[in-house]
């Protein structure tokens, strides 16, 4: 175990647990960590991060913390105190990187700055790959401001086909591709679940929109979106688990698939907005697929 990587790591959720983030935060706050895990120059790394402006004050504050672990004289009587005061030292400037950057550009600027031989390759999907049905327009806004933690299936269901129009010009043309990509079924996926119930037949639709958000996740995967690949194969196991009748179509079952498709397009979108409880629903599902699963195995 790299103990100086691990002192940083911790430093930077300390600091992170002291900042009100949204899932775009999350997102960057885990490649950041991922990117001092990964790193097998983290003095190099740090001194090429602080070239980029919108990386500069962090790099510094770390650089920092790494000089302290490797040059200064530790007194482990104070090593508390000392962790708690270089966390803290990191919420001012951690604040000004997550105000610079999203997930996909953060991403695009390590790989470019730590692996230079990387290319960014201009995201597509191929024609086998998409549903028949396709939308027009799948720029999905959410309103979760309700008091409680998970709304009502028909006020998912609301949150998700209502249609925010406006997009971000300065994005980049690839991540706009992108965008396009994982946000055109949901709006289909949703109305198909709206249509579920103990009672109904299976559409025939389930499994080809599981092969999609299977694509989907590869894809999120590839581009660096670990929140969104997760989601993704949670969507997709679960359509398949209904298609065979091993996953009963409660309610339960389909709010916790619509608590899936609003962390995608939350995290897609950029939301300010807290979508922790439908993140944790989204999760403890994935991990109930998981256990059918297992069951299944033996």
């Amino acid at each position: 175990m790299d103990l100086i990587k691990h002192y940083i790591v911790q430093s930077i959720t300390a600091a992170s647990s002291n900042l009100r983030l949204n899932s775009q935060r999350i997102e960057v706050i885990a490649m950041l960590k991922e990117v001092i895990l990964k790193s097998k120059d983290i003095q190099h790394d740090l001194n090429q991060m602080k070239k980029i402006t919108e990386l500069s004050k962090i790099a510094i504050k770390l650089d920092e913390i790494h000089h302290y672990l490797c040059e200064g004289s530790i007194d482990f009587l104070k090593v508390t105190d000392k962790f708690k005061e270089h966390s803290f030292n990191l919420i001012k400037e951690m604040t000004y990187m997550l105000d610079m950057v999203n997930p996909y550009t953060f991403r695009q600027t390590i790989d470019r700055l730590i692996e230079p031989e990387k290319k960014v390759v201009e995201i597509i999907i191929e024609p086998e790959n998409r549903v028949d049905t396709e939308l027009e327009n799948a720029d999905i806004s959410i309103n979760l401001d309700s008091p409680n933690n998970f709304v009502s299936v028909s006020e998912d269901s609301e949150e998700i086909s209502s249609l925010e129009n406006e997009k971000d010009k300065n994005d980049p043309p690839s991540f706009n591709s992108f965008e396009t990509t994982i946000l055109k079924p949901i709006k289909s996926i949703d109305s198909m679940l709206s249509e579920i119930n103990i009672d109904s037949e299976m559409p025939a639709e389930l499994e080809e929109y599981s092969k999609l958000m299977n694509s989907n996740a590869d894809l999120s995967s590839k581009n660096g979106f670990d929140i969104l690949t997760q989601m993704h194969e949670i969507i997709s196991e679960g359509l398949i688990h209904l298609k065979h009748r091993s996953l009963v179509p409660s309610k339960e079952v389909i709010e916790s698939l619509r608590a899936c498709l609003i962390v995608i397009v939350a995290v897609v979108k950029s939301k300010e907005i807290d979508i922790k409880n439908y993140l944790n629903r989204a999760e403890v599902f994935g991990k109930f697929l998981h256990k059918i699963k297992t069951e299944e195995m033996k």
